[in-house]
């Protein structure tokens, strides 16, 4: 059952349902799931085509990814099912936004994922204004996190997640959870439609230092949760300590999110990086 003290919202990101249907059997809940476009690619029937040498053709791929979100959405009918656009570093805002609105009737819970690129977030000011859920993905920055508010104006509580990858800045030698601490401090001088989704989660510390800082949610793989659960899934008390070892601290900037989004400094090669590889493994699917 779900720990009484947890305020945090728990999401497996994974693009096998039968990873979705074991950690609600370990866990006895789950509050939503995550996923993209490697992450389909790491499904076992889309891993065993393409290591076979069969690939997809487009209308096969997004077909197959449909029935994958759908049988998740089965599992987690109260919860989010988070389904990212294809995106290439120059796909136009239009672009995105037709995916993001076909993709959106696929299942009742959806949060359509956009890059929080200057298109990206193009594509998630009119998707708000048109009531279709959101999650802002492969943010590495706070002016980043504070564009997606600006942005998304207007829009209902939990209909905008946020989503800062933890892991992928640890492997540039910054401190990762920095970067949620500061989004989660931003955010409380708002209006609250915006949630902090704690994402490359890879570690039990990284889990138990994203629940401290107080994320709405965190997504986290299989193996984590798995490993969570099987320790009875804790909470960390007020004394628990993150230990960052040699990261780099991210330091907090005061921004005002009342500013136009386009007024803050959005790129980051971190996020043209991500692009590239979810980019590169969904197209080595097609032939």
């Amino acid at each position: 059952m779900k720990p009484a003290s947890l305020k945090s919202k728990i999401f497996l990101d994974s693009g096998d349902p039968a990873e979705t249907k074991a950690i609600i059997g370990l866990l006895g809940f789950l509050d939503g799931q995550t996923t993209n476009p490697t992450l389909v690619a790491k499904n076992p029937y889309a891993k065993d085509r393409f290591d076979n040498g069969e690939k997809f053709t487009e209308a096969e791929i997004i077909d197959f990814y449909k029935q994958v979100v759908t049988d998740v959405s089965a599992l987690i009918p109260g919860g989010s099912v988070s389904i990212e656009v294809h995106a290439e570093k120059d796909t136009a805002a239009e672009d995105m936004l037709a995916q993001g609105r076909k993709m959106y009737a696929w299942i009742q819970n959806a949060h359509i994922k956009y890059p929080t690129t200057a298109e990206g977030l193009k594509a998630a000011a009119q998707s708000v204004k048109e009531g279709t859920r959101v999650n802002m993905t492969l943010c590495f920055s706070q002016e980043q996190a504070a564009a997606v508010y600006a942005a998304t104006k207007g829009a209902k509580q939990s209909d905008v997640f946020v989503s800062p990858f933890v892991g992928r800045l640890d492997d540039i030698r910054l401190n990762g959870m920095d970067l949620i601490a500061n989004c989660v401090k931003m955010y409380k001088s708002g209006d609250s439609h915006v949630e902090v989704l704690a994402a490359s989660i890879r570690t039990q510390e990284h889990l138990m230092q994203s629940l401290a800082l107080g994320a709405d949610i965190i997504t986290a793989p299989f193996k984590v949760l798995e490993e969570w659960g099987k320790a009875g899934m804790p909470i960390p008390g007020p004394d628990y300590e993150y230990d960052a070892g040699p990261l780099k601290q991210i330091p907090y900037e005061e921004l005002d999110l009342n500013q136009p989004w386009e007024s803050f400094d959005i790129q980051h090669d971190l996020t043209d990086k991500g692009i590239d590889n979810f980019s590169s493994d969904w197209n080595a699917l097609i032939g």
